[in-house]
This record gives structure tokens, sequence and C-alpha cells, in this order.
């Protein structure tokens, strides 16, 4: 007899999201669960030997799947039952598991999502970049797998996901709600409750919001038709435990943003600053759009290790600053710098990476393609007091070429953390050109990291790589490399 099911893998777990399907659906019977893959699915083998991607499964698992898609050939599947369970299987800690896209691992032990992070880098590296994976040290696991990030958005409805049984129920008194949005569901938000990932306020807040809006009457915006005023609620916060708020409306009703601002202010004294943000616009982001200082201070001042940062409404910063100090100062320990090195700082976002730098070298040169991020880089620079920084906006692979070098001095040592991307084949052949002593490559995706070190190889050796963990409870890992000039 099959397991019955988990309580995290329910009916609603599996089933919800093809509601009213009347096709009958492959089945896969007695699959071995052997890996895990991206999205956070796992790879199962079946009893005829076919390779299928299968939801709600860890590594260790044998459960029974049906179908939900094919993709390139593949079978997307969801288990159904299990017929043995994983040593790796844990129980999920947030009630939102199953429904809500964010920490799919939480079914995942924390020791074995760690292990699976790290093959996946080794896989990368010895498929892909042709390299030795004995150089590949050992992972580095975040020190904290619950409210670690320093930044959460929330998106409002008007119709929020509703449970099975309010599904069943005649008269739903309030489909309100403020979440996040659900994989294959764009026009519905899941209204949560408890958010591990943030620490508080950041969930107190959220529901004062919502419980306000309702008892004032401000309409939640409606995702098909783009009308509400409650459209988004962003909250960033700094390890010294300091707030801010980005409230963004879809209607520009400056009494009511005043109202919210008013009472978030007088309810949260740890809440020091506060924007509006009035978005007309069909998508969520706000890059392009004013931010509106209300209340307290215009940055939030977060501190990693000896240097300092300020982050706006719409700053690019790392999302787990704990990690992130220990990612820094693993790059800038593999980085070996001297008292003479020019330093490259590519893709450089606010500056941090090449800020953090600054005090060990003596030049540091950014280069970033989004300008406000620039212009983050020139106030961090000015609020360490540094002297020795510029940085530049434009395309990396436009930017750095020889007349760029000659003007700015030939690097000693880069430092390049790039898009999920990889890096442009262009500037492999400015780096290869350019030939500093040192690159130190940080990537949030192993398998173009591996690429581009593969071509890399030509004029350097690959000496070492960590993996680093900064989102637990994900897929998702990161990864630093120290290459050197052969």
């Amino acid at each position: 007899m099959p397991y019955a099911l988990c309580p995290m893998l329910s009916a609603t777990y599996l089933c919800r999201m093809h509601r009213g399907a009347k096709k009958e659906r492959k089945q896969f019977h007695n699959v071995d669960i052997i890996d895990t893959a991206e999205e956070g699915l796992a790879i199962g083998r079946c009893e005829d030997g076919r390779i299928i991607q299968v939801k709600g499964a860890v590594p260790g698992d044998i459960v029974d799947a049906i179908a939900l898609e094919k993709r390139k050939g593949m079978y997307i599947t969801k288990a159904t039952d299990f017929s043995r369970l994983s040593e790796d299987r844990t129980e999920p800690f947030c009630s939102h598991f199953g429904l809500c896209g964010g920490c799919k691992w939480q079914h995942m032990a924390y020791e074995a999502q760690l292990r699976y992070k790290a093959k996946r880098v080794r896989d990368a590296f010895q498929r892909i970049g042709e390299l030795d994976p004995s150089i590949i040290q050992p992972i580095v696991g975040a020190p904290g797998q619950q409210y670690y990030r320093n930044k959460l958005e929330f998106t409002a409805s008007d119709r929020r996901w509703l449970t099975d049984e309010e599904m069943k129920s005649e008269d739903i008194l309030q489909k309100d709600g403020i979440g996040f949005h659900l994989p294959g569901a764009f026009d519905k938000v899941l209204d949560i409750q408890h958010c591990y990932l943030q620490a508080d306020p950041s969930n107190e807040i959220r529901l004062f919001i919502k419980q306000l809006s309702i008892e004032q009457g401000w309409p939640f915006f409606n995702l098909r038709l783009k009308t509400g005023f409650v459209r988004n609620v962003i909250v960033r916060n700094t390890n010294a435990g300091d707030v801010m708020v980005v409230l963004v409306v879809g209607e520009a009703n400056h009494d009511w943003i005043k109202i919210l601002v008013d009472k978030i202010a007088a309810q949260f004294p740890r809440v020091v600053s506060i924007y509006s943000c009035i978005n007309l616009k069909v998508n969520d982001s706000i890059h392009d759009l004013a931010a509106e200082h209300q209340y307290g201070s215009e940055t939030i001042i977060e501190q990693l290790d000896h240097v300092r940062f300020h982050i706006g409404p719409k700053s690019f910063f790392q999302t787990n600053s704990v990690q992130a100090a220990n990612l820094y100062a693993l790059t800038k320990q593999l980085a070996a710098l001297k008292p003479d090195d020019h330093v490259y700082d590519l893709y450089c976002g606010v500056g941090s990476l090449g800020i953090y730098m600054a005090d060990s070298c003596k030049q540091v040169v950014g280069i970033e393609i989004i300008a406000e991020a620039i212009v983050d880089a020139g106030k961090n620079a000015e609020l360490n007091k540094l002297s020795n920084t510029s940085f530049v906006v434009g395309q990396v692979e436009l930017l750095m070429d020889p007349t760029f070098v000659q003007r700015y001095g030939k690097p000693d040592v880069v430092i390049t953390d790039p898009p999920r991307a990889g890096m442009h084949p262009d500037v492999i052949k400015h780096l290869l050109a350019a030939a500093p002593q040192r690159i130190v490559y940080v990537s949030c995706n192993p398998a173009t990291q591996a690429r581009d070190l593969k071509m890399l190889s030509e004029l350097y050796t690959v000496i070492t790589a960590i993996p680093v963990d900064m989102f637990p409870h994900t897929h998702h890992i990161e990864c630093v490399a120290l290459l050197e000039k052969k």
C-alpha cells in the first residue's frame, strides 16, 4: 500500500491549479526520484527508464505522479502517492507551502538542500566548463534559513485565491487579499497570513495595510482590469531593524495616500521611511516611475562589515544582507588585493562589491548599465568617504575596450558579477585583451558561469570555486570563482 498523501501534498496542492480539467492526464507509477532540477522540481526515473520532472518530490522518494504538461519533450508532473519517503524529507514550516510560488524546497532538510546545490555547481563545472570538480570548496550555508530577506514585494488583489472550503460556500464575504502571485494564475494572489522570508514587522505591516484598506473601503487592485487603489506594498529592512515602506497605488488619490502614510507611521515606530508611487501602467515595475518621499528619512542605511550603503525605494541590493557580507568577504579574500592594484568591478550595480574592496587597493572602476544604480554607487562611495572609486554607466561589452582601459588604467584584478545570462562574449574578449592578473567571478547561475570559465581558460586557470547559499529553501545558488593568469 502506498503512503497516504503527505499533508503538504494535499488534494489542494496537487489539483487546484487544474480545476475544471476534463482531459484524462497521463499517469506514472513507481517513479524513483534521483535528483533535483530547476524551478524547485525533482528528476524522476520511471520503470521503463524514461526521465520526467516531478513537483512535490524529494530525491529518495518513490512516487506515483500525474502529468501536468509536456515541455521540450519531457513530462512535467506532480507527485500524487508515495510508496517510499526520502530520509531527506522534512515537514514544511509554512502553512502556505505548496500554493505559494516561493520556498519550493521547504519539504527538504536544509543539509540536503546544500548537498544538492553543491552538486549542481559540480555538475555544471564538470559537464559545461570541463573543469576538475575537486577545485570546488565546501558550500557556505546561510546562517539563518528563515527571515533572511531584506526586501519583499506584496501584491494586492480584489480576487484572492480561495480555499476549497470557500469555493463551496455561496457567500464569500471577503475577496480582497495582499500576498504573492500564484504560478499559473496571473489575476489572483495568495493572501498571505505569515511569511517566513522577512523579519517582523513585515507581516504586521502587510496585515495592517490590508485591514485599514478594507475598513476605509478602498478598492483593491483588479489584476485583469488594471483598476483599483491598493496595488503593491514593498517592505525593505536593515540588519539594524530600520524599515522602509513603499506604497504603490493604482489611483492618484492623495487624500487616501496621506491616510495610509499617517496611520503606518503612527502604528510602526521602526518604519523610518515611507514612499508612495502611483502606477497606472499594465506591469508592476516601478523602476521607470517617480517615487514620492512621504515620511521620515530618504534612505535607510545597511552596514556590511566595514562599509555602509544607502538603500532607497528602488535601490538594487543583495536581498540577504547577512550572507552578502560573507559573500563579499570571500570575494575580497580571493582577490588578494595589494595597495597598488587597479580593480575593475563589472556589472557593479550600486557599487557594493567595489566599495567593499576599495580600502585595500589603489583604484576601483565600476561599470553598470542601469543609470540609477550608478547614481546610488556614487552616493555610497561618498557615504564611505572614498576618493578612489569611479562608476561609469553603460553596457560592459561596449565600454570595456582598449580606449576604456587606456583611460582608466590597466586592471590588475577584475571582479565580475553578471546577471543570470552570464557575460557577453565581447566581455570575454575584452578580459582576454586586458589580461588582469586575477579575475574573481561571482555568479548566480552555475551553468553560464561554467560556460564563461571555459572561454576564459585560453589565458586563465580556475584555481578554486566556493558555492554560497544566499536563498535557503530555493534551488538558487551563488558561486564565487578565482581565476589566475597562466
